[in-house]
């Protein structure tokens, strides 16, 4: 894989020699890179890694091979901008060839390709802001000044829970010349640490063929623990119904519906002309929708909701209207 002006390669050192016979001795490792889309042979290495141990074999040669113990070997390439500036559109093929005692080698392994093309430095400024909204992400923008035929280039942003190795991508967005860039996640969940970085994608595009991606380097890590201080919105449209037969008397509430994904109920409050509003509910209430049971004729009463998020945060109080029982 590619990163910025890395290739990082790995590969899992040999065991056999080319007769079957278990390997008693390696010597270095070539590392093999052309621009040529197939190799053939190795020519001048890039690389050179030292000789990796043997790897161990199980003490009973009579059990299946599938025992031994599988090493890996690495080599990390840096890309000179020079390669990377001159082939900017082209495809770097990469091999390896194990050399025995005498430094002979049985051949190139499989090969892998990566793209050459150059790639940006991270966003300036990159910071997370956690707010009700969500977690705002932003950065200084930039111009694409680099703009080379066959090549564009877009922001990337990632968040990643503290603890996990799983990524995801938070979005994407083209290169712009603005003072501020700004991204808003919203697929996070509360009462969590997350970690966000920023880097910016080279795309590789050539009529007739796949996309093929490159990023850059990162931003440092910005760390935010998702913790819910932020109350639901305040409700509105709150109306008041005076409904009564008999000796039945209330007076129903209707108000908009709140559509805070976190929303736990509302709140009902009332007070009369000059008194302090109290909190008439026991339990909270889940619709948009409360009937007053417990009201006098000849009274006037003014009511108000508020509502509640799971976490148990409380909005203001919505603007009163006023309902009187005759």
């Amino acid at each position: 894989m590619r990163k910025a002006d890395r290739v990082y390669l790995t590969w899992s050192v040999p065991t056999l020699t080319t007769d079957r016979q278990a390997v008693r001795y390696l010597g270095a490792t070539r590392i093999c890179r052309t621009l040529e889309t197939v190799m053939t042979q190795c020519g001048n290495p890039v690389g050179e890694s030292p000789a990796p141990p043997i790897p161990p074999r199980a003490a009973d040669k009579k059990k299946p091979s599938s025992t031994t113990q599988i090493l890996q070997a690495s080599y990390t390439d840096t890309l000179s901008p020079q390669l990377q500036q001159q082939n900017p559109t082209a495809m770097l093929t990469y091999a390896v060839e194990v050399l025995n005692s005498s430094n002979r080698g049985a051949g190139l392994s499989n090969q892998a390709k990566v793209a050459a093309a150059p790639t940006l430095q991270p966003p300036e400024g990159f910071t997370a802001k956690l707010t009700g909204e969500g977690v705002v992400l932003s950065w200084k923008g930039t111009a694409d000044s680099h703009q080379i035929p066959g090549l564009s280039h877009r922001y990337r942003v990632y968040r990643r829970e503290v603890g996990s190795s799983n990524e995801a991508l938070v979005g994407e967005l083209p290169l712009q010349n603005e003072s501020e860039m700004r991204l808003v996640d919203h697929g996070f969940e509360w009462e969590k640490t997350y970690d966000y970085r920023a880097t910016v994608l080279t795309s590789v595009l050539e009529p007739g063929k796949p996309e093929v991606q490159v990023e850059g380097d990162d931003t440092p890590v910005i760390r935010v623990f998702a913790h819910d201080i932020f109350p639901p919105a305040v409700p509105s449209g709150l109306e008041a119904v005076f409904s009564g037969a008999g000796q039945q008397l209330f007076v129903d509430l209707i108000w908009a519906p709140d559509t805070d994904a976190d929303l736990a109920g509302y709140n009902i409050y009332r007070h009369e002309e000059g008194g302090k509003a109290v909190k008439i509910n026991s339990d909270l209430v889940k619709t948009p929708a409360y009937r007053d049971a417990r009201v006098a004729q000849g009274k006037k009463y003014f009511y108000s909701v508020s509502a509640i998020d799971l976490r148990g945060n409380e909005s203001a109080r919505s603007e009163e209207t006023s309902e009187t029982v005759p």
